[in-house]
């Protein structure tokens, strides 16, 4: 893969490039954008244009050749869920006592490092960014610069205050990246010392192209559906499991007729009561997000903007959803649904959470 490949957005990549061949790359950069826009994809092709051992000029702008020793290592870190998951195992084996010092961290290559959001917070922390600082400042042996990309914003307050010290005072030959859906959970004074660029949204008629290719078990209608959902990325389009969003959105969709019509709740009980046990509570967060998405729908369908519906497959049935309801019960059901999220929190039974929203619904 080249930058030639990489989908969308061209004029800013073109300007990451132009600054690569003039030798101007800021120190620290932000890549903004929304989940599957690219921005961890296009770090890692940063990583490897700036070590490639035989690099290109294509049309006056800098690539890698994607074959080298340096690319093929920088790739390996390329499946993040999969190296992620190497890297949570591999402390689970560890002592007691080791494993607690231990923090989560990517590094296919000695020069580039990859630090992601450490479980079970999920947040970058003070471990994690204490061996950036003891490394940063070490003059790379096997390329020629260092790269530290951040897969996430979300920094613990210890690790933030820490990555201002490298920031401050950042080697010539390094390089960090920070990966963000929303440059607003960083703090103003790292947002202030780095340069963002941002991914933006591509048209759905692209992302729907792009999956004709990518995903041909679709057909046109689910490849809109996608295209609409993964709201213009389309890495996340690439790699959305429509299975799963449909099976949600039906019990979504039980969920919000129930609290409508009244008269018979068997139904409601019956799917409620799947989402006990260990596994209900990674199915009860997909429901959720599928009711979101269903009630914003509902606010397009009540504000007279068809147009903006997402889930369009099953249009005529949210417009009749959409007449027997009104603004202030659409701001109920998401204050609901967000109770049943804290009673998660607090592992309240997640049946009875759903069934009391239901009940609070009803008129």
């Amino acid at each position: 893969m080249s930058f030639s490949e990489f989908h969308g957005n061209e004029h800013t990549v073109m300007r990451l490039r132009e600054m690569l061949i003039r030798d101007r790359f800021p120190h620290a950069v932000i890549l903004a954008g929304p989940e599957g826009a690219g921005k961890y994809t296009l770090a890692l092709m940063l990583a490897r244009t700036m070590n490639c051992l035989e690099p290109k000029v294509v049309d006056g702008l800098p690539d890698y050749c994607g074959h080298c020793s340096n690319c093929a290592r920088i790739a390996e870190a390329g499946d993040l869920d999969a190296r992620f998951a190497e890297a949570v195992e591999a402390r689970e084996g560890l002592k007691e006592t080791d494993k607690k010092e231990t923090r989560i961290l990517i590094q296919t290559h000695p020069e580039v490092m990859v630090v992601p959001p450490d479980p079970p917070q999920m947040l970058i922390k003070i471990g994690q960014v204490r061996r950036v600082i003891e490394t940063v400042y070490y003059k790379p042996a096997d390329a020629r610069r260092r790269v530290y990309i951040f897969t996430a914003a979300k920094f613990m307050k210890e690790a933030a205050n820490a990555l201002l010290k490298v920031l401050e005072e950042p080697p010539d030959f390094a390089t960090l990246i920070l990966l963000a859906e929303n440059p607003g959970e960083l703090l103003a004074t790292i947002r202030s010392r780095c340069v963002t660029f941002t991914l933006g949204a591509l048209p759905l008629e692209e992302i729907e192209r792009d999956l004709a290719g990518q995903r041909k078990e679709w057909g046109v209608k689910q490849r809109q559906l996608v295209a609409r959902l993964s709201g213009g990325a389309v890495g996340k389009a690439r790699g959305f499991d429509l299975d799963a969003y449909s099976a949600a959105r039906k019990d979504a969709l039980t969920l919000l007729n129930s609290a409508v019509e009244t008269a018979d709740h068997g139904e409601l009980f019956r799917m409620t009561e799947t989402y006990r046990g260990g596994e209900g509570k990674d199915k009860t967060g997909s429901l959720l997000r599928a009711a979101y998405s269903l009630l914003e729908d509902l606010l397009f369908l009540r504000s007279n903007t068809p147009e903006l519906v997402r889930n369009t497959d099953i249009a005529a049935e949210l417009s009749r959803l959409a007449d027997t309801v009104d603004f202030e019960w659409i701001t109920r059901a998401a204050a609901g649904l967000g109770k049943v999220e804290s009673g998660m929190r607090r592992n309240l039974l997640r049946n009875v959470s759903l069934d009391a929203m239901v009940a609070t619904l009803e008129r």
